[in-house]
């Protein structure tokens, strides 16, 4: 991969190959979450998770007001802005870039106003007026494939060639930033783990990471936290998914992943700086 550093807003965030990815640490504040149950949803006790996770050594903080996990209908716009717009104002000063999960071009729009840093799109900016939304900006953009809607994307996901879809529709948004004039250097990727894919679609594409890097050269955000793909593997529920996660992480930062999307920032830093520590001289760092 060529690209040398991430632009996200008031950061440039570096991506070399060859570095310890970057950790994302997820802040949900929506009632219905599917991992960790609305324990953030009072404000008080979402600014208390993020310092917690500053504190952990978190490099991006990404904050979602909506829950996507299948079968869960969408939240109504204003509600979705009165829950993520109170929590960016009181985090924006907090020295690590702010990404917003949101598909709303409103919300991107209302985020964005006030200074957050990223737009992570599950709808892979689809939605009319979500390029216009961000084009103007300098936030950093997280391009994500995903089958179907929240709502019906696990009933029966089906591909010809997992890998190659994926990496064709990603390519097709990223060529639609290109027509929208918006910097490379903002754009980074993530194949969906778990949006609209089977255990073996996931699979697939954690195998082929790399490819995916390769093939689209940009650098590739991976999210499999606690998600079903892990507890099909370990046989475990949600609240025992931990080491899974770290394996899944450790998986895709060796095929070269530079952002990795958790719950659980303390232990996945912890892995990653082990991990890397072990590997720099086999990648000449």
């Amino acid at each position: 991969m060529s690209q040398q550093y991430l632009q996200c807003g008031r950061y440039r965030l570096p991506v070399t190959p060859g570095r310890r990815p970057l950790v994302m640490g997820i802040l949900n504040v929506t009632p219905d979450s599917f991992s960790d149950g609305g324990n953030y949803h009072a404000l008080e006790f979402a600014i208390s998770h993020a310092e917690q996770m500053i504190a952990d050594g978190v490099d991006i903080i990404d904050i979602g007001g909506e829950s996507t996990r299948p079968g869960i209908p969408p939240v109504p716009l204003e509600e979705e802005l009165k829950r993520v717009m109170p929590l960016i104002y009181a985090l924006r000063d907090c020295g690590k870039p702010l990404s917003i999960d949101t598909y709303k071009p409103e919300v991107m729009r209302e985020a964005l106003i006030a200074d957050a840093d990223m737009i992570n799109d599950i709808n892979g900016f689809r939605a009319p007026g979500a390029i216009d939304a961000v084009k103007d900006s300098t936030a950093g953009l997280c391009i994500m494939h995903m089958q179907g809607e929240p709502q019906t994307m696990q009933q029966k996901p089906i591909y010809d060639d997992v890998v190659e879809e994926v990496a064709a529709f990603l390519q097709e948004r990223v060529d639609a930033f290109k027509i929208a004039g918006v910097d490379r250097d903002r754009l980074c990727i993530d194949p969906g783990f778990g949006f609209g894919k089977s255990v073996e679609h996931n699979y697939a594409l954690l195998r082929n990471t790399q490819k995916l890097i390769q093939t689209l050269d940009l650098p590739l955000l991976a999210g499999m936290s606690r998600k079903s793909m892990i507890g099909a593997i370990t046989g475990k529920p949600l609240d025992r998914r931990l080491a899974g996660s770290i394996g899944a992480a450790l998986a895709a930062a060796a095929q070269g992943a530079m952002i990795i999307r958790v719950h659980d920032v303390a232990e996945t830093v912890d892995a990653l700086n082990v991990w890397h520590a072990g590997m720099v001289d086999a990648i000449g760092i």
